[in-house]
């Protein structure tokens, strides 16, 4: 089991101020799959990484890091809007998808 990936969606769910069982009901698991991910008990399906990233707003690979950067990257990512509808919700993980997408092209452009 990945401690990191655990250890890192915790810290996600957290800082946004979200409880499992809405961030699985987001990504379209219960929230005991949710839990054994977040504890690390169970290893985390790729599509469920990638859904998770997306709720969060940020890069898939952030989930995937170890050094002290991540905690910056997090609070970056890790936003909550009070109230909205679920539609509204809809609306901001397909505007964070752009910012990850610009971010990329900005980071291969620097290369």
């Amino acid at each position: 089991m990945d401690k990191t990936i655990a250890r890192n969606l915790k810290k996600l769910r957290e800082t946004a101020r979200y409880t499992q069982d809405e961030v699985a009901q987001a990504i379209g698991i219960t929230r005991s799959a949710y839990s054994n991910y977040e504890s690390g008990d169970r290893e985390m399906p790729y599509d469920v990484i990638e859904n998770a990233s997306d709720f969060f707003g940020c890069d898939m690979t952030m989930l995937f890091e170890e050094n002290e950067n991540v905690d910056a990257m997090i609070l970056a990512s890790a936003f909550r809007i009070e109230g909205i509808a679920p539609e509204d919700d809809a609306e901001i993980r397909r505007f964070k998808d752009i910012v990850k997408s610009y971010l990329k092209m900005e980071a291969i452009e620097a290369r």
